[in-house]
């Protein structure tokens, strides 16, 4: 069996995983999407509904009806050659975008996960209906661009904010995490800032503890993160290195809710964050195909 592996080349994790495989028979075929053009080619001819043709490296190759798996790891952005205009790129970058993108994605092979699938996952508002149809429970959650809806919001209780999209920002070179934060400031004065684009905030969870789940599969296995530092009981991944770790076991209605989601979802690997309340009840946060560990 041939894997294709779509991935950073300096990702260390994926060096294990080539390992793993190959000690399991199977043919690994790596490639990082940054190598397109100058160091990957695609060659691929449309024959009886399939793509078939080849992709090669500088060292390599693999035909395309060899290939049986994809994992969609951390793609990267194309590298097209200095000579080439900004507007000569980014045309290069659309083209690539559907050519070799489109053939690898129409490939008829087990996707861990596959990247049409990741890009609805992206969506927490989608996230978070496809949860709550699950049986899952999620918190009161406002999406708004509107200050006057937040301080209506801020009537019903304490609540935090937090990221729709990037966990990070980076302003004058220095890269920023952003954290869930709770609000305190609820005049429309000080939220004037809200108009300028969609805001997410959630009702207020007293938490026991929280808990990342990861999936594979049908195996899925949950670590229980207990904070000790105020920020870090806001949002765990304030405190890396102070929080306390141990595995545990989840409720089945839990287990059942999140095996529904991810058939809802069309994905087989992932990591779900889960708030945990002081009567032990479960609260869904969010998905992430990129969690890989909780420390």
């Amino acid at each position: 069996m041939t894997v294709l592996i779509i991935a950073d080349e300096r990702d260390p994790s994926v060096d294990a995983m080539v390992l793993a495989l190959r000690d399991r028979g199977a043919t690994v075929f790596r490639v990082d999407t940054a190598w397109f053009p100058t160091r990957l080619s695609l060659s691929a001819r449309l024959r009886g509904g399939r793509w078939t043709g080849v992709l090669r490296t500088d060292h390599h190759r693999v035909d395309l009806e060899q290939i049986r798996a994809v994992w969609y790891r951390s793609p990267r952005a194309y590298v097209f050659p200095a000579e080439m205009n900004s507007a000569e790129q980014e045309h290069a970058k659309i083209e690539a975008k559907y050519g070799l993108g489109g053939v690898l994605m129409s490939l008829p092979v087990l996707w861990v996960n596959h990247p049409a699938r990741l890009a609805d996952s992206a969506y927490k508002p989608h996230q978070l209906v496809l949860a709550a149809r699950c049986g899952l429970r999620v918190a009161d959650t406002l999406i708004t661009n509107s200050p006057d809806t937040v301080v209506e919001f801020a009537d019903d209780g304490p609540f935090i904010t937090k990221m729709l999209g990037a966990v990070s920002i980076v302003e004058a070179g220095v890269r920023e995490f952003a954290h869930t934060e709770p609000v305190d400031t609820t005049t429309p004065e000080d939220l004037r800032d809200v108009a300028l684009t969609a805001h997410q905030y959630q009702r207020w969870i007293p938490k026991a503890y929280e808990a990342r789940v990861f999936v594979v599969g049908d195996e899925i296995t949950a670590s229980e993160i207990h904070a000790h530092t105020d920020p870090a009981r806001v949002d765990w991944r304030a405190g890396y290195g102070t929080n306390t770790y141990r595995l545990t076991e989840l409720p089945a209605d839990v287990t059942a809710g999140i095996k529904r989601l991810m058939g809802e979802m069309g994905l087989v690997y992932g990591a779900l964050d889960f708030a945990i309340d002081t009567d032990g009840r479960f609260w869904f946060l969010e998905f992430t195909d990129h969690g890989s560990t909780c420390t």
